[in-house]
C-alpha cells in the first residue's frame, strides 16, 4: 500500500464482513490535483498523529481553535452541504469524511473560495473518526444519499446497520441530532427498521409528511438535484438521541 496517497484503501478480504470498501475514482483535471497538492494538507486530519486523550479524541484536537460544537459529515460528496453548514454556522467545526479525491478538491475550492477554517477533512471512510472520537463530542451528524447497495447481497455493505448506530449514538451529545436522507426507498425502509430496533433515537417528525421536508438548515447537494430531475423524491429522517443500550437484535 502507497502510504502516501490519502485515498489509497486495502481490499484484502473484501468479502468478509465488515471489512470497510472504498472505490475512489482517481482521475482528475491539472486544476483539481493542484488543489489537492497544494491545499489538502492544511485541513486533511492524520488520526495516527493527533493527540491522544483517555478513552479517544476530542475533535477539538484537530482544529487550531476552539469551537462551540463539532459536527460530522460522512461522504459529502461534492461538498455543497458541508460548505454551507460551515458558513452559516462558525460558531461549529466541521469534520467531512469523503474517499473521493474529485469530490475533497471540490470542497477545498469552496474552502478557499469562501475563506473557511472551521472545516477538516478526513479522505477515507467516515467510521474511522467515528472510531477514534471521545464519547459524546459531536452535536450532529449528517449522513446524506449514502451508497443504497442495491444488490440483496451487497446489503451488509450498507451503513445504516446495528454496529454503526451504536457508533453514531456513542459519539453524539446528550440529545445530539443525526440526519439521513435518501432518495432509495427500499434503503429508507431498512434505515426505519434498523433505528425502531435499535431503540437509541427517536425521530423528530409529527407525520410522514414531514418526512418530505428538509431541515430549516438545509443546504442541496448534486446529488440531490440530480434525483430531482429523474423523479425521486428525497426522504429526510432527522433523529435525536435516546439513552439507553442497544437491543440485540441478531440479523443486521
Amino acid at each position: 500500500m502507497n502510504t502516501d496517497n490519502p485515498f489509497t484503501t486495502d481490499l484484502e478480504g473484501e468479502d468478509d464482513y465488515p471489512k470497510r470498501l472504498l472505490f475512489a475514482r482517481t482521475r482528475m483535471s491539472g486544476r483539481q490535483r493542484n488543489y489537492l497538492d497544494e491545499h489538502l494538507p492544511q485541513w486533511k486530519i492524520n488520526i495516527d498523529k493527533a493527540p491522544q486523550n483517555l478513552g479517544g479524541q476530542n475533535p477539538a484536537d484537530w482544529f487550531d481553535k476552539d469551537y462551540q460544537d463539532y459536527a460530522l459529515e460522512i461522504g459529502f460528496g461534492g461538498g455543497e452541504h458541508l460548505l454551507g453548514q460551515a458558513r452559516r454556522n462558525p460558531q461549529c467545526g466541521f469534520i467531512g469524511c469523503e474517499p473521493f479525491p474529485l469530490g475533497v478538491a471540490k470542497l477545498l475550492r469552496g474552502i478557499a473560495q469562501y475563506d473557511l477554517t472551521n472545516i477538516r477533512i478526513h479522505c477515507g471512510d467516515g467510521r474511522d473518526i467515528i472510531d477514534a472520537l471521545a464519547d459524546k463530542t459531536l452535536c450532529n451528524l449528517y449522513l446524506l444519499y449514502p451508497d443504497p447497495w442495491h444488490k440483496k447481497k451487497h446489503h451488509k455493505r450498507r451503513f445504516i446497520n446495528t454496529e454503526n448506530l451504536a457508533a453514531i449514538h456513542r459519539v453524539l451529545t446528550p440529545r445530539g441530532g443525526f440526519l439521513f436522507a435518501s432518495d432509495i426507498v427500499p434503503y429508507v425502509d431498512w434505515t426505519l427498521i434498523h433505528i425502531r430496533a435499535s431503540g437509541l433515537f427517536r425521530l423528530v417528525a409529527q407525520s410522514v409528511e414531514d418526512w418530505q421536508a428538509p431541515p430549516s438548515q438545509w443546504f442541496s447537494t448534486r446529488y440531490e438535484e440530480k434525483a430531482q430531475r429523474e423523479g425521486r423524491s428525497t426522504t429526510y429522517l432527522r433523529l435525536q438521541k435516546l439513552g439507553g443500550t442497544i437491543r440485540k437484535t441478531g440479523k443486521k
